[in-house]
């Protein structure tokens, strides 16, 4: 069995800005939200039959009050943040598990999903559809994998360290020394990729350097390191029984009329069907 884990932050995010360079900056109400919702049914007509998306349901967390520079909603298009709690709601109703993260991320749902249903014998692989570059650090050998939806590219753990010079394990470390655009820190001043997959596979981790090593950006640098650091030992589900997709709900009939695709519904219908052949 492969259980698929969506970033579904990222989904919206790809769908919202794709449909408005598409249609120049105009964009249905729930343009986004329908988009998702068909990624998702793709995915299961495609042969998926575990399947959890996780959301931002409130943009900020915890790190915020730790770092006052991290990611917020500040500036982000009122059209966009209120297609968050309908994707929830479309997708729960079509019957897939959502996490609609508060005081944690998106991606720390994915990383404790990933460590929950890696641990059932049945699974055979675990795929993260997530280009995030924090969540490398959940790739465990070819067990537990990235995927980015646009290239279909497979991250394994020979290929994180290929694309990063460090193992996944040192994901952390390394955004702290480099920074993470995305996540609103910028790292360590005069140390770039290069430098830094040199210093963390001489000295391993960050708490391991010399003192001198970091000087005064030390502690910052640690700082940057618990930024990146996804909080994995959320109990989501008790196994992945609860990831089984088993059809649409009878609400997902009025999403289908919402969304303004009601062939939605029949395709689940048939998606469904599939799974018992």
């Amino acid at each position: 069995m492969i259980v698929h884990l969506v970033d579904g932050t990222y989904e919206l995010f790809r769908h919202y800005h794709g449909l408005r360079r598409a249609k120049d900056g105009r964009e249905a109400a729930y343009g986004a939200v329908l988009g998702v919702t068909r990624t998702v049914l793709g995915m299961l007509e495609g042969g998926a039959t575990h399947l959890g998306v996780a959301t931002d349901h409130v943009i900020e967390s915890f790190r915020n009050e730790l770092w006052p520079g991290y990611k917020s909603s500040e500036g982000m298009d009122p059209a966009l943040l209120a297609q968050f709690e309908p994707l929830e709601e479309a997708l729960t109703a079509m019957g897939v598990l959502v996490w609609p993260m508060v005081e944690l991320e998106a991606d720390d749902a994915l990383a404790s999903a990933a460590r929950i249903a890696e641990r059932d014998p049945r699974v055979d692989m675990v795929s993260i559809w997530t280009p995030d570059k924090d969540l490398a650090q959940s790739v465990r050998g070819d067990r537990v994998v990235q995927v980015y939806r646009r290239t279909g590219k497979i991250m394994d753990a020979v290929a994180v360290r290929e694309k990063y010079g460090v193992p996944p394990a040192l994901i952390p470390d390394y955004l702290a020394l480099v920074g993470d655009s995305a996540d609103g820190f910028p790292g360590v001043r005069g140390v770039g990729p290069v430098t830094a997959a040199r210093l963390l596979n001489r000295f391993g981790p960050l708490e391991n350097f010399p003192l001198a090593e970091l000087g005064q950006e030390r502690e910052r640098a640690l700082l940057f390191k618990d930024l990146a650091t996804l909080r994995s030992q959320v109990a989501l589900f008790e196994n992945v029984d609860r990831l089984r997709w088993r059809g649409p709900t009878e609400a997902f009939a009025e999403w289908g009329r919402r969304l303004g695709d009601p062939a939605l519904v029949e395709r689940c219908r048939r998606a469904v069907q599939s799974l018992d052949d």
